[in-house]
Protein backbone atom coordinates (compact mmCIF):
# COMPACT_ATOMS: atom_id res chain seq x y z
CA UNK A 1 0.00 0.00 0.00
CA UNK A 2 2.77 2.43 0.92
CA UNK A 3 4.71 1.52 -2.22
CA UNK A 4 1.63 2.18 -4.35
CA UNK A 5 0.98 5.58 -2.74
CA UNK A 6 4.57 6.72 -3.26
CA UNK A 7 4.63 5.39 -6.84
CA UNK A 8 1.32 7.07 -7.67
CA UNK A 9 2.50 10.37 -6.21
CA UNK A 10 5.68 10.34 -8.26
CA UNK A 11 3.68 9.43 -11.35
CA UNK A 12 1.22 12.32 -10.87
CA UNK A 13 3.43 15.08 -9.56
CA UNK A 14 1.37 17.98 -10.92
CA UNK A 15 -1.80 16.60 -9.34
CA UNK A 16 -0.05 16.17 -5.98
CA UNK A 17 1.19 19.77 -6.02
CA UNK A 18 -2.27 21.07 -6.98
CA UNK A 19 -3.86 19.05 -4.18
CA UNK A 20 -1.34 20.49 -1.74
CA UNK A 21 -2.23 24.04 -2.77
CA UNK A 22 -5.92 23.31 -2.19
CA UNK A 23 -5.01 21.83 1.17
CA UNK A 24 -3.09 25.01 2.07
CA UNK A 25 -6.14 27.15 1.26
CA UNK A 26 -8.36 24.96 3.44
CA UNK A 27 -5.84 25.17 6.29
CA UNK A 28 -5.66 28.96 6.00
CA UNK A 29 -9.45 29.28 6.20
CA UNK A 30 -9.45 26.91 9.19
CA UNK A 31 -6.90 29.11 10.93
CA UNK A 32 -9.05 32.21 10.36
CA UNK A 33 -12.12 30.44 11.76
CA UNK A 34 -10.27 28.93 14.72
CA UNK A 35 -11.25 30.12 18.18
CA UNK A 36 -8.39 31.85 19.97
CA UNK A 37 -8.02 31.80 23.75
CA UNK A 38 -5.27 32.02 26.33
CA UNK A 39 -5.76 28.51 27.72
CA UNK A 40 -8.31 25.66 27.56
CA UNK A 41 -11.55 25.97 29.50
CA UNK A 42 -11.59 23.19 32.11
CA UNK A 43 -15.00 24.04 33.57
CA UNK A 44 -17.39 21.06 33.69
CA UNK A 45 -20.98 21.24 32.47
CA UNK A 46 -22.64 23.22 35.24
CA UNK A 47 -25.95 24.95 35.92
CA UNK A 48 -26.21 27.50 38.73
CA UNK A 49 -29.49 28.01 40.57
CA UNK A 50 -29.76 31.28 42.50
CA UNK A 51 -32.56 32.23 44.88
CA UNK A 52 -32.71 35.62 46.59
CA UNK A 53 -34.40 35.97 50.00
CA UNK A 54 -33.30 39.31 51.53
CA UNK A 55 -34.97 38.76 54.91
CA UNK A 56 -33.58 35.30 55.76
CA UNK A 57 -30.40 34.33 57.55
CA UNK A 58 -28.11 31.48 56.48
CA UNK A 59 -29.86 28.78 58.54
CA UNK A 60 -33.32 29.76 57.31
CA UNK A 61 -32.04 29.93 53.71
CA UNK A 62 -30.63 26.41 54.03
CA UNK A 63 -33.81 24.94 55.51
CA UNK A 64 -36.46 26.75 53.49
CA UNK A 65 -34.76 27.14 50.10
CA UNK A 66 -31.53 25.23 49.52
CA UNK A 67 -32.72 21.89 50.88
CA UNK A 68 -35.88 22.01 48.78
CA UNK A 69 -34.00 22.86 45.59
CA UNK A 70 -31.48 20.05 46.20
CA UNK A 71 -34.28 17.53 46.74
CA UNK A 72 -35.96 18.58 43.50
CA UNK A 73 -32.71 18.35 41.51
CA UNK A 74 -31.62 14.93 42.80
CA UNK A 75 -31.95 12.02 40.38
CA UNK A 76 -31.51 13.95 37.14
CA UNK A 77 -30.14 12.16 34.10
CA UNK A 78 -26.32 12.39 33.69
CA UNK A 79 -26.06 14.14 37.07
CA UNK A 80 -22.53 14.13 38.48
CA UNK A 81 -22.82 16.06 41.75
CA UNK A 82 -24.70 18.86 43.48
CA UNK A 83 -23.03 21.51 45.65
CA UNK A 84 -24.69 24.37 47.46
CA UNK A 85 -24.00 27.38 49.62
CA UNK A 86 -26.44 29.22 51.86
CA UNK A 87 -25.64 32.81 52.83
CA UNK A 88 -27.49 35.77 54.18
CA UNK A 89 -30.28 36.44 51.71
CA UNK A 90 -28.91 34.10 49.02
CA UNK A 91 -29.08 30.42 48.13
CA UNK A 92 -26.87 29.06 45.37
CA UNK A 93 -26.99 25.47 44.14
CA UNK A 94 -24.43 24.33 41.55
CA UNK A 95 -25.50 21.28 39.55
CA UNK A 96 -22.67 19.50 37.71
CA UNK A 97 -23.39 17.07 34.88
CA UNK A 98 -21.20 14.46 33.24
CA UNK A 99 -18.79 15.56 30.52
CA UNK A 100 -20.32 15.56 27.08
CA UNK A 101 -23.79 16.58 28.26
CA UNK A 102 -25.31 19.34 26.15
CA UNK A 103 -25.59 22.45 28.32
CA UNK A 104 -29.01 23.41 26.97
CA UNK A 105 -30.35 19.90 27.55
CA UNK A 106 -29.04 20.10 31.12
CA UNK A 107 -30.69 23.49 31.67
CA UNK A 108 -33.99 22.16 30.37
CA UNK A 109 -33.88 19.27 32.84
CA UNK A 110 -33.11 21.65 35.70
CA UNK A 111 -35.87 24.04 34.63
CA UNK A 112 -38.44 21.22 34.64
CA UNK A 113 -37.51 20.26 38.19
CA UNK A 114 -37.46 23.86 39.43
CA UNK A 115 -41.06 24.31 38.35
CA UNK A 116 -42.01 21.78 41.04
CA UNK A 117 -40.24 23.58 43.91
CA UNK A 118 -42.60 25.24 46.40
CA UNK A 119 -41.04 28.03 48.44
CA UNK A 120 -42.51 30.05 51.33
CA UNK A 121 -44.64 33.08 50.41
CA UNK A 122 -42.72 36.24 49.63
CA UNK A 123 -39.64 34.47 48.21
CA UNK A 124 -38.96 34.85 44.49
CA UNK A 125 -38.74 31.72 42.34
CA UNK A 126 -35.26 30.22 41.78
CA UNK A 127 -33.43 31.49 38.71
CA UNK A 128 -30.77 29.75 36.64
CA UNK A 129 -27.46 31.49 36.12
CA UNK A 130 -26.12 32.53 32.70
CA UNK A 131 -24.84 30.06 30.11
CA UNK A 132 -21.22 30.78 30.97
CA UNK A 133 -18.18 28.94 32.31
CA UNK A 134 -15.54 29.62 34.91
CA UNK A 135 -13.42 31.35 32.26
CA UNK A 136 -16.35 33.34 30.89
CA UNK A 137 -15.52 36.41 32.97
CA UNK A 138 -13.78 38.36 30.21
CA UNK A 139 -14.39 42.05 30.89
CA UNK A 140 -14.26 44.30 33.99
CA UNK A 141 -14.89 48.01 34.25
CA UNK A 142 -15.23 50.55 37.07
CA UNK A 143 -17.97 53.19 37.31
CA UNK A 144 -17.21 56.22 39.49
CA UNK A 145 -18.90 59.54 40.27
CA UNK A 146 -17.07 62.82 40.71
CA UNK A 147 -19.40 63.62 43.62
CA UNK A 148 -18.72 60.27 45.24
CA UNK A 149 -22.40 59.35 44.92
CA UNK A 150 -22.43 55.54 44.89
CA UNK A 151 -26.19 55.46 44.35
CA UNK A 152 -25.86 57.48 41.15
CA UNK A 153 -22.97 55.31 39.92
CA UNK A 154 -24.93 52.11 40.59
CA UNK A 155 -28.03 53.53 38.90
CA UNK A 156 -26.03 54.39 35.76
CA UNK A 157 -24.58 50.87 35.79
CA UNK A 158 -27.95 49.12 36.21
CA UNK A 159 -30.06 51.27 33.88
CA UNK A 160 -27.66 52.51 31.17
CA UNK A 161 -24.51 50.39 30.90
CA UNK A 162 -25.79 46.94 31.82
CA UNK A 163 -28.80 46.81 29.45
CA UNK A 164 -26.72 48.12 26.54
CA UNK A 165 -23.82 45.73 27.08
CA UNK A 166 -26.16 42.73 27.30
CA UNK A 167 -27.19 43.39 23.69
CA UNK A 168 -23.65 42.67 22.48
CA UNK A 169 -23.57 39.35 20.56
CA UNK A 170 -21.90 36.60 22.57
CA UNK A 171 -22.52 38.18 26.00
CA UNK A 172 -24.25 35.91 28.52
CA UNK A 173 -24.57 38.27 31.47
CA UNK A 174 -23.40 41.59 32.92
CA UNK A 175 -23.20 41.69 36.71
CA UNK A 176 -22.90 44.61 39.12
CA UNK A 177 -20.84 44.77 42.29
CA UNK A 178 -20.70 47.51 44.88
CA UNK A 179 -22.51 50.81 45.21
CA UNK A 180 -26.04 51.35 46.51
CA UNK A 181 -29.00 49.94 44.62
CA UNK A 182 -31.59 52.72 44.77
CA UNK A 183 -34.87 52.07 46.56
CA UNK A 184 -37.89 54.16 47.63
CA UNK A 185 -38.30 53.11 51.24
CA UNK A 186 -41.36 53.57 53.45
CA UNK A 187 -40.42 53.20 57.11
CA UNK A 188 -43.72 52.76 58.93
CA UNK A 189 -44.24 53.72 62.55
CA UNK A 190 -46.22 50.95 64.32
CA UNK A 191 -47.71 53.44 66.79
CA UNK A 192 -49.12 55.60 63.99
CA UNK A 193 -50.60 52.56 62.26
CA UNK A 194 -52.33 51.51 65.48
CA UNK A 195 -53.51 55.07 66.08
CA UNK A 196 -55.35 55.15 62.76
CA UNK A 197 -56.69 51.61 63.15
CA UNK A 198 -54.83 50.25 60.10
CA UNK A 199 -52.79 47.14 59.39
CA UNK A 200 -49.55 46.57 57.55
CA UNK A 201 -51.36 44.60 54.82
CA UNK A 202 -53.73 47.53 54.28
CA UNK A 203 -50.81 49.91 53.78
CA UNK A 204 -49.08 47.55 51.29
CA UNK A 205 -52.31 47.14 49.35
CA UNK A 206 -52.77 50.92 49.14
CA UNK A 207 -49.23 51.42 47.81
CA UNK A 208 -49.66 48.72 45.17
CA UNK A 209 -53.06 49.95 43.98
CA UNK A 210 -51.89 53.56 43.74
CA UNK A 211 -48.65 52.87 41.87
CA UNK A 212 -49.69 51.62 38.44
CA UNK A 213 -51.00 52.58 35.03
CA UNK A 214 -54.59 51.81 34.03
CA UNK A 215 -56.11 51.73 30.57
CA UNK A 216 -59.58 53.21 29.98
CA UNK A 217 -60.21 52.45 26.36
CA UNK A 218 -60.82 55.26 23.89
CA UNK A 219 -63.27 58.04 23.04
CA UNK A 220 -64.38 59.06 19.58
CA UNK A 221 -65.01 62.75 19.07
CA UNK A 222 -65.25 64.79 15.86
CA UNK A 223 -63.67 62.15 13.70
CA UNK A 224 -60.73 61.47 15.98
CA UNK A 225 -59.97 58.91 18.66
CA UNK A 226 -58.71 59.87 22.10
CA UNK A 227 -57.02 57.31 24.32
CA UNK A 228 -58.10 57.19 27.94
CA UNK A 229 -55.55 56.06 30.50
CA UNK A 230 -54.88 56.54 34.17
CA UNK A 231 -51.31 57.50 35.06
CA UNK A 232 -50.81 56.60 38.69
CA UNK A 233 -47.16 55.50 38.94
CA UNK A 234 -45.18 57.52 41.45
CA UNK A 235 -41.85 59.02 40.46
CA UNK A 236 -40.58 60.65 43.67
CA UNK A 237 -40.97 60.59 47.44
CA UNK A 238 -43.49 63.44 47.48
CA UNK A 239 -45.89 61.60 45.20
CA UNK A 240 -45.40 58.46 47.26
CA UNK A 241 -46.27 60.33 50.44
CA UNK A 242 -49.51 61.65 48.86
CA UNK A 243 -50.98 58.15 48.51
CA UNK A 244 -54.25 57.89 50.47
CA UNK A 245 -54.34 54.77 52.63
CA UNK A 246 -57.71 55.37 54.34
CA UNK A 247 -60.17 58.11 55.27
CA UNK A 248 -61.84 58.87 58.59
CA UNK A 249 -64.65 61.38 58.91
CA UNK A 250 -63.77 62.72 55.47
CA UNK A 251 -60.13 63.28 56.45
CA UNK A 252 -57.68 61.28 54.31
CA UNK A 253 -54.90 59.33 56.00
CA UNK A 254 -51.91 59.60 53.69
CA UNK A 255 -48.82 57.44 53.58
CA UNK A 256 -46.65 60.24 54.93
CA UNK A 257 -48.82 60.29 58.06
CA UNK A 258 -47.83 56.70 58.87
CA UNK A 259 -44.05 56.92 58.74
CA UNK A 260 -40.96 58.30 57.06
CA UNK A 261 -40.48 58.16 53.26
CA UNK A 262 -36.98 58.47 51.88
CA UNK A 263 -34.61 57.20 49.21
CA UNK A 264 -32.47 54.33 50.51
CA UNK A 265 -30.61 51.30 49.27
CA UNK A 266 -31.06 47.56 49.20
CA UNK A 267 -29.23 45.52 51.84
CA UNK A 268 -25.68 45.18 50.60
CA UNK A 269 -23.87 41.85 50.45
CA UNK A 270 -20.55 43.21 49.26
CA UNK A 271 -18.57 46.29 48.29
CA UNK A 272 -15.73 47.24 45.96
CA UNK A 273 -12.89 49.69 46.53
CA UNK A 274 -10.60 50.88 43.74
CA UNK A 275 -6.99 52.06 43.84
CA UNK A 276 -7.31 53.04 47.49
CA UNK A 277 -9.60 55.95 46.60
CA UNK A 278 -12.71 54.58 48.26
CA UNK A 279 -15.72 52.73 46.96
CA UNK A 280 -16.75 52.30 43.34
CA UNK A 281 -19.11 50.19 41.23
CA UNK A 282 -17.67 47.22 39.37
CA UNK A 283 -19.23 45.81 36.19
CA UNK A 284 -18.39 42.28 35.03
CA UNK A 285 -19.08 40.99 31.53
CA UNK A 286 -19.53 37.24 31.01
CA UNK A 287 -19.07 35.49 27.69
CA UNK A 288 -21.58 32.96 26.38
CA UNK A 289 -20.27 29.40 26.46
CA UNK A 290 -18.59 28.39 23.19
CA UNK A 291 -18.02 31.93 21.90
CA UNK A 292 -14.73 33.37 20.70
CA UNK A 293 -13.09 35.14 23.63
CA UNK A 294 -11.19 37.65 21.56
CA UNK A 295 -14.18 38.68 19.44
CA UNK A 296 -16.65 38.99 22.33
CA UNK A 297 -14.24 41.03 24.45
CA UNK A 298 -13.47 43.33 21.53
CA UNK A 299 -17.20 43.92 21.00
CA UNK A 300 -17.70 44.71 24.69
CA UNK A 301 -14.81 47.15 24.66
CA UNK A 302 -16.10 48.90 21.54
CA UNK A 303 -19.64 49.12 22.94
CA UNK A 304 -18.41 50.59 26.23
CA UNK A 305 -16.42 53.27 24.37
CA UNK A 306 -19.59 54.15 22.49
CA UNK A 307 -21.61 54.41 25.72
CA UNK A 308 -19.05 56.70 27.34
CA UNK A 309 -20.08 59.49 24.97
CA UNK A 310 -23.64 59.65 26.37
CA UNK A 311 -23.13 59.22 30.11
CA UNK A 312 -24.45 61.78 32.60
CA UNK A 313 -22.08 64.55 33.62
CA UNK A 314 -19.68 63.56 36.38
CA UNK A 315 -19.85 59.81 35.67
CA UNK A 316 -16.64 58.12 34.54
CA UNK A 317 -16.11 54.56 33.28
CA UNK A 318 -12.70 52.90 33.15
CA UNK A 319 -11.82 49.46 31.80
CA UNK A 320 -9.63 47.59 34.28
CA UNK A 321 -9.56 44.07 32.85
CA UNK A 322 -9.72 43.07 29.22
CA UNK A 323 -9.21 39.42 28.25
CA UNK A 324 -7.96 40.44 24.80
CA UNK A 325 -4.75 41.72 26.41
CA UNK A 326 -4.07 38.32 27.95
CA UNK A 327 -5.06 36.47 24.77
CA UNK A 328 -2.92 38.74 22.57
CA UNK A 329 0.03 38.35 24.92
CA UNK A 330 -0.30 34.54 24.94
CA UNK A 331 -0.76 34.33 21.18
CA UNK A 332 2.24 36.61 20.62
CA UNK A 333 4.27 34.31 22.85
CA UNK A 334 3.09 31.23 20.93
CA UNK A 335 3.71 32.93 17.59
CA UNK A 336 7.19 33.99 18.65
CA UNK A 337 8.06 30.53 19.96
CA UNK A 338 6.76 28.80 16.83
CA UNK A 339 8.56 31.23 14.54
CA UNK A 340 11.85 31.05 16.39
CA UNK A 341 11.55 27.27 16.74
CA UNK A 342 10.90 26.93 13.03
CA UNK A 343 13.89 29.12 12.16
CA UNK A 344 16.10 27.12 14.51
CA UNK A 345 15.03 23.84 12.95
CA UNK A 346 15.59 25.21 9.44
CA UNK A 347 19.03 26.54 10.40
CA UNK A 348 20.04 23.19 11.88
CA UNK A 349 18.79 21.43 8.75
CA UNK A 350 20.90 23.67 6.53
CA UNK A 351 23.96 23.11 8.70
CA UNK A 352 23.69 19.34 8.89
CA UNK A 353 22.33 18.60 5.43
CA UNK A 354 24.73 20.94 3.70
CA UNK A 355 22.26 21.37 0.85
CA UNK A 356 20.09 24.46 0.48
CA UNK A 357 17.50 22.75 -1.68
CA UNK A 358 17.22 19.78 0.64
CA UNK A 359 16.84 22.10 3.61
CA UNK A 360 14.04 24.04 1.92
CA UNK A 361 12.17 20.84 1.03
CA UNK A 362 12.35 19.60 4.60
CA UNK A 363 11.43 23.03 5.99
CA UNK A 364 8.27 23.05 3.84
CA UNK A 365 6.93 20.19 5.97
CA UNK A 366 6.59 22.54 8.98
CA UNK A 367 3.95 25.00 7.70
CA UNK A 368 2.14 22.33 5.69
CA UNK A 369 1.83 20.06 8.74
CA UNK A 370 0.58 23.05 10.72
CA UNK A 371 -2.16 23.60 8.11
CA UNK A 372 -3.28 20.02 8.61
CA UNK A 373 -3.26 20.56 12.39
CA UNK A 374 -5.38 23.72 12.04
CA UNK A 375 -7.98 21.85 10.00
CA UNK A 376 -8.15 19.07 12.59
CA UNK A 377 -8.42 21.56 15.46
CA UNK A 378 -11.34 23.30 13.78
CA UNK A 379 -13.19 20.04 13.15
CA UNK A 380 -12.72 18.84 16.74
CA UNK A 381 -13.54 22.22 18.31
CA UNK A 382 -10.06 22.83 19.75
CA UNK A 383 -9.19 26.48 20.38
CA UNK A 384 -5.79 27.86 19.55
CA UNK A 385 -4.14 28.40 22.93
CA UNK A 386 -0.87 28.12 24.78
CA UNK A 387 -1.56 24.46 25.59
CA UNK A 388 -2.58 23.38 22.09
CA UNK A 389 -0.16 25.33 19.88
CA UNK A 390 2.67 25.83 22.34
CA UNK A 391 3.30 22.08 22.64
CA UNK A 392 4.22 21.54 18.98
CA UNK A 393 7.71 20.15 18.40
CA UNK A 394 8.96 20.85 14.88
CA UNK A 395 11.74 18.34 15.32
CA UNK A 396 9.14 15.57 15.43
CA UNK A 397 7.30 17.03 12.45
CA UNK A 398 10.32 17.05 10.11
CA UNK A 399 11.82 13.77 11.32
CA UNK A 400 10.64 11.57 8.45
CA UNK A 401 11.17 14.31 5.84
CA UNK A 402 14.80 14.74 6.93
CA UNK A 403 15.54 11.04 6.56
CA UNK A 404 13.82 10.75 3.18
CA UNK A 405 15.35 13.85 1.61
CA UNK A 406 18.84 13.07 2.93
CA UNK A 407 18.64 9.52 1.59
CA UNK A 408 17.35 10.74 -1.78
CA UNK A 409 20.20 13.27 -2.03
CA UNK A 410 22.71 10.51 -1.24
CA UNK A 411 21.27 8.16 -3.86
CA UNK A 412 21.32 10.90 -6.48
CA UNK A 413 24.96 11.66 -5.71
CA UNK A 414 25.97 7.98 -5.88
CA UNK A 415 24.04 7.07 -9.04
CA UNK A 416 26.32 5.80 -11.82
CA UNK A 417 23.73 4.20 -14.10
CA UNK A 418 22.14 7.43 -15.31
CA UNK A 419 18.66 6.33 -14.27
CA UNK A 420 15.78 8.80 -14.16
CA UNK A 421 15.54 11.03 -11.11
CA UNK A 422 12.02 9.79 -10.38
CA UNK A 423 13.23 6.20 -10.24
CA UNK A 424 16.16 7.07 -7.98
CA UNK A 425 13.99 9.09 -5.57
CA UNK A 426 11.40 6.32 -5.49
CA UNK A 427 14.03 3.76 -4.56
CA UNK A 428 15.52 6.03 -1.88
CA UNK A 429 12.15 6.83 -0.30
CA UNK A 430 10.98 3.21 -0.27
CA UNK A 431 14.26 2.20 1.35
CA UNK A 432 13.60 4.28 4.48
CA UNK A 433 9.80 4.56 4.37
CA UNK A 434 9.02 1.69 6.72
CA UNK A 435 11.35 2.65 9.60
CA UNK A 436 10.39 6.35 9.38
CA UNK A 437 6.69 5.49 9.41
CA UNK A 438 7.13 3.25 12.43
CA UNK A 439 8.98 6.07 14.18
CA UNK A 440 6.11 8.50 13.53
CA UNK A 441 3.51 5.96 14.68
CA UNK A 442 5.46 5.30 17.88
CA UNK A 443 5.50 9.03 18.62
CA UNK A 444 1.74 9.18 17.98
CA UNK A 445 1.19 6.24 20.35
CA UNK A 446 3.07 8.12 23.07
CA UNK A 447 0.31 10.75 23.05
CA UNK A 448 -2.61 8.31 22.88
CA UNK A 449 -2.76 7.67 26.68
CA UNK A 450 -3.33 11.40 27.19
CA UNK A 451 -6.58 11.05 25.23
CA UNK A 452 -7.91 8.73 27.95
CA UNK A 453 -7.72 11.43 30.63
CA UNK A 454 -11.03 12.67 31.99
CA UNK A 455 -12.29 15.65 33.93
CA UNK A 456 -10.10 18.71 34.36
CA UNK A 457 -6.95 16.83 33.35
CA UNK A 458 -8.53 15.71 30.10
CA UNK A 459 -9.79 19.18 29.19
CA UNK A 460 -6.38 20.63 29.94
CA UNK A 461 -4.12 18.18 28.08
CA UNK A 462 -6.30 16.61 25.36
CA UNK A 463 -6.04 19.70 23.10
CA UNK A 464 -2.25 19.48 23.29
CA UNK A 465 -2.19 15.76 22.45
CA UNK A 466 -4.68 16.07 19.60
CA UNK A 467 -2.83 19.02 18.05
CA UNK A 468 0.47 17.13 18.08
CA UNK A 469 -1.21 14.02 16.65
CA UNK A 470 -2.82 16.09 13.86
CA UNK A 471 0.56 17.61 12.97
CA UNK A 472 2.26 14.20 12.95
CA UNK A 473 -0.48 12.71 10.76
CA UNK A 474 -0.05 15.64 8.38
CA UNK A 475 3.71 15.05 8.34
CA UNK A 476 3.10 11.35 7.63
CA UNK A 477 0.84 12.12 4.66
CA UNK A 478 3.30 14.67 3.31
CA UNK A 479 6.17 12.18 3.54
CA UNK A 480 4.15 9.75 1.40
CA UNK A 481 3.12 12.29 -1.23
CA UNK A 482 4.63 15.76 -1.46
CA UNK A 483 8.14 15.16 -0.08
CA UNK A 484 9.08 12.57 -2.77
CA UNK A 485 7.60 14.84 -5.45
CA UNK A 486 9.61 17.90 -4.31
CA UNK A 487 12.75 15.79 -3.99
CA UNK A 488 12.36 14.58 -7.58
CA UNK A 489 11.82 18.14 -8.84
CA UNK A 490 14.38 20.13 -6.84
CA UNK A 491 17.27 17.90 -5.85
CA UNK A 492 20.20 17.88 -8.32
CA UNK A 493 21.89 14.72 -9.47
CA UNK A 494 25.58 14.00 -9.80
CA UNK A 495 26.54 16.27 -6.91
CA UNK A 496 29.68 15.16 -5.10
CA UNK A 497 28.79 13.55 -1.79
CA UNK A 498 30.60 15.21 1.06
CA UNK A 499 29.72 15.81 4.69
CA UNK A 500 29.02 19.45 5.63
CA UNK A 501 31.69 21.40 7.48
CA UNK A 502 29.81 21.23 10.81
CA UNK A 503 29.42 17.46 10.56
CA UNK A 504 33.11 17.06 9.76
CA UNK A 505 34.03 19.21 12.77
CA UNK A 506 31.80 17.15 15.06
CA UNK A 507 33.26 13.90 13.70
CA UNK A 508 36.78 15.24 14.21
CA UNK A 509 36.01 15.61 17.91
CA UNK A 510 33.85 12.51 18.26
CA UNK A 511 36.08 9.89 16.59
CA UNK A 512 38.96 10.00 19.14
CA UNK A 513 36.45 10.04 22.01
CA UNK A 514 34.72 7.00 20.56
CA UNK A 515 38.03 5.16 20.09
CA UNK A 516 39.01 5.88 23.71
CA UNK A 517 35.66 4.70 25.07
CA UNK A 518 35.76 1.50 23.05
CA UNK A 519 39.24 0.72 24.41
CA UNK A 520 38.30 1.58 28.01
CA UNK A 521 34.85 -0.01 28.08
CA UNK A 522 34.75 -1.02 31.76
CA UNK A 523 36.00 2.40 32.89
CA UNK A 524 33.32 4.11 30.81
CA UNK A 525 30.60 1.91 32.30
CA UNK A 526 31.87 2.53 35.83
CA UNK A 527 32.00 6.28 35.32
CA UNK A 528 28.45 6.30 34.01
CA UNK A 529 27.24 4.31 37.01
CA UNK A 530 28.96 6.67 39.42
CA UNK A 531 27.41 9.69 37.72
CA UNK A 532 23.96 8.14 38.03
CA UNK A 533 24.61 7.32 41.68
CA UNK A 534 25.68 10.89 42.47
CA UNK A 535 22.55 12.17 40.76
CA UNK A 536 20.29 9.93 42.85
CA UNK A 537 22.10 10.97 46.03
CA UNK A 538 21.62 14.64 45.19
CA UNK A 539 17.92 14.09 44.54
CA UNK A 540 17.55 12.24 47.87
CA UNK A 541 19.27 15.07 49.74
CA UNK A 542 16.97 17.60 48.09
CA UNK A 543 13.89 15.64 49.11
CA UNK A 544 15.15 15.33 52.68
CA UNK A 545 15.85 19.07 52.87
CA UNK A 546 12.33 19.83 51.69
CA UNK A 547 10.86 17.36 54.18
CA UNK A 548 12.73 19.11 56.98
CA UNK A 549 11.03 22.39 56.14
CA UNK A 550 13.83 24.05 54.21
CA UNK A 551 11.69 24.66 51.15
CA UNK A 552 9.80 27.51 52.72
CA UNK A 553 12.74 29.89 52.45
CA UNK A 554 14.14 31.47 49.37
CA UNK A 555 11.15 30.68 47.19
CA UNK A 556 10.56 33.06 44.29
CA UNK A 557 7.18 33.59 42.71
CA UNK A 558 6.99 35.17 39.25
CA UNK A 559 5.22 38.47 38.95
CA UNK A 560 3.52 39.91 35.90
CA UNK A 561 4.89 42.82 33.95
CA UNK A 562 2.10 45.03 35.21
CA UNK A 563 0.76 45.17 38.73
CA UNK A 564 -2.79 43.96 39.32
CA UNK A 565 -5.57 46.56 39.37
CA UNK A 566 -6.12 47.94 42.85
CA UNK A 567 -9.53 46.40 43.45
CA UNK A 568 -10.59 45.11 46.82
CA UNK A 569 -13.87 43.21 46.94
CA UNK A 570 -15.26 43.09 50.49
CA UNK A 571 -17.69 40.27 51.21
CA UNK A 572 -20.18 40.67 54.04
CA UNK A 573 -22.46 38.35 55.96
CA UNK A 574 -20.88 34.91 56.19
CA UNK A 575 -17.31 35.14 55.05
CA UNK A 576 -16.37 38.71 55.92
CA UNK A 577 -12.70 39.00 56.74
CA UNK A 578 -13.25 41.77 59.28
CA UNK A 579 -14.74 41.11 62.73
CA UNK A 580 -18.56 41.03 62.79
CA UNK A 581 -18.66 44.13 64.99
CA UNK A 582 -17.32 46.26 62.12
CA UNK A 583 -20.05 47.51 59.81
CA UNK A 584 -19.94 47.26 56.02
CA UNK A 585 -19.36 50.99 55.71
CA UNK A 586 -16.35 50.85 58.06
CA UNK A 587 -14.92 47.85 56.23
CA UNK A 588 -14.78 49.74 52.97
CA UNK A 589 -13.12 52.65 54.76
CA UNK A 590 -10.21 50.46 55.82
CA UNK A 591 -8.85 50.36 52.28
CA UNK A 592 -8.23 54.10 51.70
CA UNK A 593 -6.89 54.49 55.24
CA UNK A 594 -4.31 51.77 54.68
CA UNK A 595 -3.25 53.28 51.38
CA UNK A 596 -3.26 56.80 52.76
Amino acid sequence: MLNWIISWSLGHRALVIAGTLVFVVVGAFSLRALDIDAFPDTTPVQVQINTVAPALGPEQVERQITARVEQAISGLSALSNVRSISKFGLSQVVVTFEDGTDIYFARRLVDERLSTVELPPGIAAPQMGPVATGLGEVFHYIVTSEKGDLTEARTVQDWILKPALRTVPGVAEVNSWGGYEKQYQVRLDPMRIIKHGLTFEKVVEAIESNNLYAGGGSLSARGSTLLVQGIGAVSNTDELGQIVVAAKDGVPVRLRDLGEIEIGAEIRRGAVTYQGRGEAVLGLGFMLMGENTHEVTSRLKAKLEELKQNLPAGIHVETIYDRTELVDHVIDTVRKNLFEGGLLVIAVLFLFLGNLRAGLIVAAAIPLSMMFAFSGMLQFGIAGSLMSLGALDFGLVVDSAVIQVENAARHLAQDKKKRSIVEIVKEAVLEVRKPTMFGELIIVLVYVPILTLEGIEGKMFKPMALTVIFALIGSLLLSLTLMPVLASLLLPRGRRERDPLLVRAVLWVYRPVLRFVMKQRFAAIGGTGRTCGDSRAGSWLGVRAEALGGSGRGQCYPAGRHGPPGINAVQHADGASAPPCISSRDQTRLEPERNG
